[in-house]
């Protein structure tokens, strides 16, 4: 949800404007009017062209003047169109059918796999791929210079009367068009960053050290920063996929590319003084993640020269409506091709349609002064844990005059001064804060560095407590915050009850984030809510988090838990801490009961526990915003490796029980290019010691009517218990793969989900013994399992899955069946 709400806090801005020589849009058609898709259009004696879209429709712009565009497609002649003037919009171009490929090719458009001389260029470079660039060398480093523009476009007069701008009408004194839309557009924020990379191959290491950064308006901000970092990820046109949004596209350079493009030799030309082939590409099917567009390779080295190309318009992704990427490389040494700029276009908008307003995001990015096989120790490579460089925030005019690769151009240089003043704005500055709060789900009191929230938890519902009101806050200061208290406190309107919690954290250590951290909950919980937990005092109350629920739900407890922890992270996205916790269980309903036989066999109705535990959190690949005691997770798929060791002592403080807790949770999401993605989670448990229900781990059902992570949808709560158990659940969405294929589904981009979940566990005759609440203990000994499949992407936001029990299906009020839903902004 991050990367749909940031470019709406910049929905409004200021201009760059950087006039082209030349410009020309229009539509290719052929000799009955009918759009011709993929036409390749160029200016003529260059290499500077494009490929119309699947509408027949393109626009190219260039800083230099040409009088003349060549438009080219197989099965048609040649065409050479005059230009008249610099600007030329709106142009009909009309080809001719050829005579001389007529009955070679396919009048749709697709391309012959056979006797192809563009798939023998293709299979050269495919052989040659680890032969170029970065990857001949052992070592490398080089400078970077990265710049990152968003810009409002589509902007009309219509738009800039709306009454929202009043009082802000000078951001729309100067409008650019955009070199690949032919859209205006009216630039609102840039980002830039200086940087040196260093690599290794053998090792495969790669570290980037930031040496200078500067936004306009919102210096330091680390949450801007993550967030461009992972809208724009890293990516090699040479690998088979390349991720994007979190989809694998099919690269056109990939070893699976002849079955999902078509490839035609279109021309050939010295770049460079380097004899070049021209081949243009575009996909066979619609609704796949794929790209259209061309690309310039060497005939010796089969190294790419340049590449241009376009998301097509049919793939399956949301609130994107074009994506462009331009690769240039440079000769060095006359054989070894290095990237030398990456040019990268997102077009973010509500919906696909030709004149839908929305946002511009783009990346550019230049590399120089490389140098080769200067080998660093491996110490080098390895990743600080929680560091900051302040002064490459706080950089000078005169130094980014210096160091930035290119000029900026006067208007850009002032974008700079247009936000800071329009932060001034009160307007502005309203808007800013209404965006921001529905992102955060905070409402900011700055001057009493104050946060009020999180407002979405305000109102749930729960048979116990009926409907609950909850408000709370926490100390904000900025993101890297070095301590901060939180709280809330909770009212029940059917048991009139006040509920609280409160907690604290200090990280002592910055650089390893040694963190101390405490406090207290009085809360009403659904204790059987997940099987491996760690003990967030203000966890949200999973007994309240569903303002609806299917069947009855009375068995929730009362508790009230004390913690103090401590942990580390020695290494970066390796947590170790340890914890101690005192609670106190009670039936919150009289209709459940967690009664047990004590030691002297009396039968008794609460629980006291004193618990101290060490825990291991491994994350490798993720990614965090911020340095402080609290960090974001940037919204990207990574592995989770979580261990946790438990152990009860009975008598201290009057606890009840002496038990050993043993737990252990995997989860691996894996992309397997382009058919989405998958999720697998592993959970292992063993409890050594006699415990009551309180203490034991209730395989977690799911009663509401949406679809809760780690849960088995079919079953109720409370009804499998185990004290030591296995999980495994598998789900995989095919981002709309299948539904692609079929014609009166294509243009819905639903996408479908499928999944199996499954959990064998046990209960001793022991922890049988000792129970006195009522409650059959049902262990699912025959490895209970549920099945399921979904269709997500229902109106973009919604999700609905469907699942069914695999067994235990004649044992009392078994939800054979059920539906769930969920609602997300997801790409």
């Amino acid at each position: 949800m991050k990367k749909i709400l940031f470019p709406l806090v910049f929905l409004l801005g200021f201009i760059i404007p950087a006039l082209a020589q030349t410009k020309v849009s229009g539509i290719v058609v052929d000799n009955s009017g009918q759009p011709v898709p993929y036409a390749n259009v160029v200016f003529k004696g260059s290499s500077e062209g494009i490929v119309t879209n699947e509408d027949g429709r393109f626009y190219i712009e260039s800083q230099k003047t040409y009088t003349a565009l060549v438009v080219s497609f197989m099965g048609f002649d040649t065409k050479e169109v005059p230009l008249t003037k610099a600007v030329n919009y709106d142009f009909k171009i009309q080809l001719s059918d050829g005579e001389k490929l007529k009955e070679v090719v396919v009048y749709s458009g697709k391309t012959s796999k056979k006797n192809n001389p563009a798939l023998d260029i293709l299979r050269k470079i495919w052989e040659h791929k680890r032969k170029n660039g970065l990857h001949m060398f052992k070592q490398y480093q080089m400078e970077k210079y990265e710049k990152v523009e968003f810009d409002m476009n589509s902007i009309d007069s219509a738009f800039m009367k709306r009454k929202i701008f009043k009082g802000m009408e000078f951001i729309f004194d100067q409008i650019d068009t955009s070199k690949v839309t032919g859209k205006t557009y009216l630039p609102i924020f840039i980002n830039e960053a200086l940087s040196n990379v260093y690599g290794d191959n053998v090792r495969n290491k790669v570290k980037e050290v930031l040496k200078a950064n500067k936004n306009s308006g919102f210096s330091n901000n680390q949450q801007i920063i993550a967030f461009i970092k992972d809208l724009y990820a890293e990516y090699d046109i040479y690998n088979n996929y390349l991720t994007f949004f979190d989809k694998g596209f099919t690269s056109p350079l990939s070893r699976t590319g002849i079955d999902v493009y078509n490839y035609v030799l279109s021309d050939s030309a010295f770049i460079d003084n380097k004899w070049c082939y021209n081949i243009v590409f575009y996909p066979r099917r619609k609704n796949e993640l794929t790209f259209k567009g061309d690309f310039w390779v060497n005939d010796t080295t089969w190294a790419i020269k340049n590449i241009n190309m376009a998301v097509t318009k049919s793939a399956n992704i949301n609130w994107v409506k074009d994506i462009y990427i331009e690769q240039e490389f440079e000769v060095l040494n006359d054989s070894v091709f290095l990237l030398t700029k990456d040019y990268m276009m997102s077009d973010f908008a509500l919906n696909k349609k030709e004149k839908s307003k929305g946002v511009y995001g783009k990346r550019t990015t230049f590399y120089r002064n490389h140098e080769f096989n200067k080998e660093k120790p491996e110490d080098f490579y390895k990743a600080d844990v929680n560091y900051i460089d302040e002064a490459a925030y706080k950089k000078s005019d005169d130094y980014w005059a210096q160091n930035r690769f290119e000029k900026l151009s006067k208007d850009e240089l002032g974008v700079y001064k247009m936000l800071d003043t329009l932060k001034t704005v009160k307007k502005f500055q309203r808007i800013y804060n209404l965006v921001s709060i529905l992102g955060s789900g905070y409402i900011e009191f700055p001057d009493w560095n104050f946060d009020y929230g999180p407002i979405f938890s305000t109102v749930g519902y729960n048979e116990v407590e009926g409907f609950r009101l909850r408000a709370g806050g926490r100390t904000y200061f900025g993101p890297n915050d070095s301590w901060r208290l939180q709280g809330y406190t909770a009212y029940g309107f059917d048991d009139n009850k006040f509920k609280y919690g409160l907690s604290g954290k200090w990280m002592i250590d910055k650089k390893s984030r040694i963190i101390l951290s405490g406090g207290n909950r009085r809360d009403i919980e659904q204790i059987g809510a997940s099987l491996t937990t760690t003990n967030d005092v203000l966890g949200r109350s999973f007994a309240s988090s569903s303002l609806f629920s299917s069947g009855s739900n009375g068995k929730l407890t009362n508790i009230n838990l004390s913690t103090f922890g401590f942990e580390i992270e020695p290494v970066k996205n390796l947590v170790v801490g340890t914890q101690f916790s005192y609670r106190t269980l009670e039936s919150a309903s009289p209709t459940f009961s967690l009664d047990y036989i004590d030691a002297t066999g009396t039968v008794k109705s609460d629980v006291k526990q004193f618990e101290a535990a060490v825990q291991l959190d491994y994350t490798p690949n993720r990614k965090t915003i911020g340095y402080g005691v609290e960090r974001d997770v940037v919204d990207n798929p990574y592995t989770r490796i979580f261990v946790n060791y438990a152990a009860g002592y009975k008598g201290i403080a009057d606890s009840d029980f002496d038990y050993q807790r043993l737990q252990l949770y995997f989860k691996q999401p894996v992309l397997i290019g382009p058919i989405g993605r998958s999720n697998f989670i592993v959970e292992l448990g063993k409890t050594f010691g006699t415990v009551p229900l309180g203490l034991m781990s209730i395989v977690p059902g799911n009663q509401t009517y949406f679809t809760i992570e780690n849960t088995f949808s079919n079953l109720n709560f409370y009804e499998f218990v185990a004290d030591e158990y296995a999980t495994f659940q598998w789900e995989h969405n095919f981002h709309g793969k299948i539904f692609a294929r079929i014609p009166l589904l294509r243009k819905l981009n639903w996408r479908e989900i499928i999944g199996v979940r499954g959990v064998y566990g046990t209960v001793s005759n022991a922890n049988k013994a000792i129970n006195k609440s009522g409650l059959e203990y049902r262990a699912p000994e025959d490895v209970y399992w549920e099945y399921s499949a979904g269709i997500g992407n229902i109106f973009k936001v919604f999700r609905i899955d469907f699942s069914w029990r695999g067994n235990y299906i004649n044992v009392p009020d078994a939800q054979k069946f059920a539906v769930k839903g969920s609602f997300g902004f997801y790409f």
